[in-house]
Parts: C-alpha cells; structure tokens; sequence
C-alpha cells in the first residue's frame, strides 16, 4: 500500500508539474499572438499614413499654373472704361487736376471750399477717389530736349560756316556783318542754354525721390440699373458708357466752380493707371509705353515676391550696419594711441621723476648708496619745490580776481 501511495503521488506531482508547463506554454503563445497583431496593426497605420503623406505631396507639386487675370479685380478694358465682374459692372475714370490751395487768398479758399461743397450736394451716385503716387519719368522730355538741340546745334554750324563765307568773300558791307554776327550769337547763346537745360535735366533723373501724386474719381456703373428687360451685351456696353459719361461730365463741371479740372481717362491711359498699380517697382524702369510698343496685348504683372524684396531690404540693412560698425570700431582703435599719448603728455613730470629714481636704484651699485639715496632727495626736493611755486602762483592769481572784482 505505501508503494501504491507513493507512486500515485509522484504521479500527482508530475501532472501537476505538466499542467503548469502548459499553462506557461499557452500564455506564451498568447502573448506571441498579440504581439505580432499590434505589429501588423501599426504597419497599416504607417502604410496608411505613408500614403496620405505621398498624396498631399503630389498635390502640392502637381499645380497648374493660372492666368493673373483670375486674380486681378477687372476682365478687359474698352471704350474708355473698365470691365468688371463677367460685364455685370462698369467703370469710368476721371482725372483731377489739384490747386495749390496754402497760396490762395482767404477769399479764394472759400470759393474754394464753397465748390466743393456744392460738388458733394450734387452727387447722387456712389464715386471712390484714388490717389495713385508716381515716380516723374524725365526720359521722354530728355530725349525731346536732346533732339531739339541736335537741330539748334546743326543750325548753328550752318550759320558758322556761311559767315565765315561772307567774312573771306569780302562782298558784304560791315552792317551786314554786324547783323548776320548778332543773329549767331543769338543763336550760340540759345544752344548754350538748351546744353544747360539738358545737363540739369539729367541730374535731375538721377534722382528717384520726384514724385507727383495723381487724383481719380472712379464713377460705377451696375447693369441692375437697367431693370428687368432684357438687352444684349452690346446694347448693355452702350447704356453704361452714355450714363458713365454724363456722369463724369456733370462731376467735371461741378469741380470746376473749386478751381479743379478734370478729364475722362482714354483706355490707354486706364491700362496705364491699372499697370502702374500692379507694378509699383517695376514701372519706374519698364514703363507702359516700352510694354505698347513691345507688343504685349495683355497686362502682366512683373511685380517681385514680397519676402524676396524683404530680403534684399534686410541684406542693405546687414551691410550698412556692419560698415557703420567697422568705422566704429576702427575709430575706437584709432582713439586709443591718442588718449595714452594725452595722459603721458599729462603727467609727464610724475613719470620723469619715477623714470629717474628707477634708473638711480638700477645704478646704485656704479654711484653708491649714498649718492643714490641723496640723488632721489634733491629729486623729492625739487618736486616739493615745484609744488609750492604752483600753489603760491594759484594764491596771488585768485588775490588779483577779488581786487578787480572789489573794484
């Protein structure tokens, strides 16, 4: 019986012990499992997320490039107005002459102020003033001047030659001379003159701060005015440009009582306001003419990048504040030598008699102790001296200031 016992519990034990190894087993394999479905389940995030990153960057790099016309506020401009929103809108320009008004009399302002006050009273549609500053291009002027002392100059030179003609020929009188030499330095003195004008005109150009402010009032035109009768695109373009310029004439007219004239802008000169609005930069150099005559049909838009302008403006900046502080700091090095030479010059006396008694105790041994020592004395001596004749110097000064002030 024992043996029976012992046996069945040994085999108790053994059961046991396998029955905990498979437990173990089974939660291994578990945790194997969840494992590698956590794996799997991060790969298609990743896959996923790959995918949708490859997607926006193929959006951002595949983009069509539009026309500037999408963006700007206008379709086309014809007849002397400007087209807006699919030809649902209209609009006329009219150009205003300004009067310097601090030079006019007290009288003169109120007439003044009294027509511009009967311009508003009048108005009965909606207007938009615009105030557009342009740089003043000297070159169509330089290139007329230059012109035009070409001629003066060849005419000169014609004169020039025929007088000398008259002078050797010898069959003219002295009167005639006279007058046929007065006529050439007439006209010597105007070609002077013109060279003049030119050279400052030049130097005039060289100068980028002229500028000229121009004014507009901008008169709209909607197509709902006309009701709800139906009218084609022509007959549509033809009733806004005849209410557009009775418009514009009755507002020049009204402006005209306040000393101010005005003009209907032609369609040429409405591209020219429009290109100098979209390229501020730009129309200084490349004006609206050069544009005409190179063909271009459309208006473009050559204006520059805003962060690329900043970063020109910020490489300016960078260089003229490191020139300003390199002639900083060379001025600070240049000062130094002169603020050392000024204290040496100041205590001169202290550093001979220190030089003095240095090269008394380096000599020592070659004079003696003794002469040495009554050397530096009769240094300390004269110092003490010197001293004293400067404060007694100081004292009978300060006594001649109180007689000449008790005086």
């Amino acid at each position: 019986m024992n043996n029976e016992d012992t046996i069945s519990q040994m085999l108790l034990i053994v059961l046991a012990v396998m029955i905990c190894i498979f437990i173990i087993l089974v939660t291994i394999f578990v945790v194997l499992k969840t494992r590698e479905k956590i794996k799997e389940k991060s790969n298609n995030i990743s896959d996923k997320k790959n995918k949708k990153s490859t997607t926006t960057q193929s959006t951002v790099t595949s983009y069509n490039k539009q026309s500037i016309m999408n963006f700007m506020d206008f379709e086309k401009i014809e007849d002397n107005m400007i087209v807006q929103k699919k030809g649902k809108k209209y609009l006329m320009v009219v150009e205003c002459q300004g009067v310097n008004y601090d030079l006019m009399s007290k009288m003169e302002k109120i007439s003044v102020e009294e027509g511009f006050q009967q311009f508003l009273n009048t108005l009965r549609h909606p207007i938009q003033i615009y105030i557009q500053t342009r740089t003043i291009s000297l070159e169509n002027s330089l290139a007329t001047y230059r012109e035009r002392v070409k001629q003066i100059e060849d005419k000169y030179g014609q004169m020039q030659y025929q007088y000398n003609q008259m002078r050797e020929s010898g069959a003219y009188s002295v009167e005639d001379m006279d007058k046929y030499f007065f006529e050439i330095t007439k006209e010597r003195n105007l070609l002077e003159y013109g060279k003049d004008l030119v050279n400052n005109t030049e130097k005039m150009s060289l100068n980028k701060n002229v500028l000229n402010k121009k004014y507009y009032i901008i008169i709209p035109y909607f197509v709902e005015e006309v009701g709800s009768e139906k009218y084609d695109n022509e007959e549509i373009k033809g009733m806004a440009f005849s209410e557009l310029y009775t418009k514009s004439q009755s507002i020049i007219r009204t402006l005209s009582s306040c000393s101010v004239s005005g003009k209907i802008l032609s369609s040429k000169e409405l591209v020219e306001l429009l290109y100098v609005a979209y390229n501020r930069d730009e129309s200084e150099a490349y004006g609206i003419d050069r544009a005409l005559k190179a063909g271009y049909e459309d208006l473009y838009s050559t204006a520059s990048d805003v962060f690329e302008k900043k970063i020109k403006v910020l490489d300016e900046v960078v260089e003229e504040r490191a020139v300003e502080l390199a002639n900083q700091a060379i001025e600070k090095v240049k000062s130094n030598p002169e603020q050392i030479a000024a204290e040496k010059e100041k205590n001169l006396e202290i550093l001979v008699e220190k030089m003095a008694a240095i090269i008394l105790d380096e000599n020592k041994e070659y004079l003696g102790t003794d002469i040495a020592e009554k050397a530096k004395e009769e240094i300390q001596k004269s110092k003490e001296k010197g001293e004293k004749a400067n404060e007694e110097s100081k004292k009978t000064t300060t006594r001649g200031r109180k007689k000449t002030t008790a005086k």
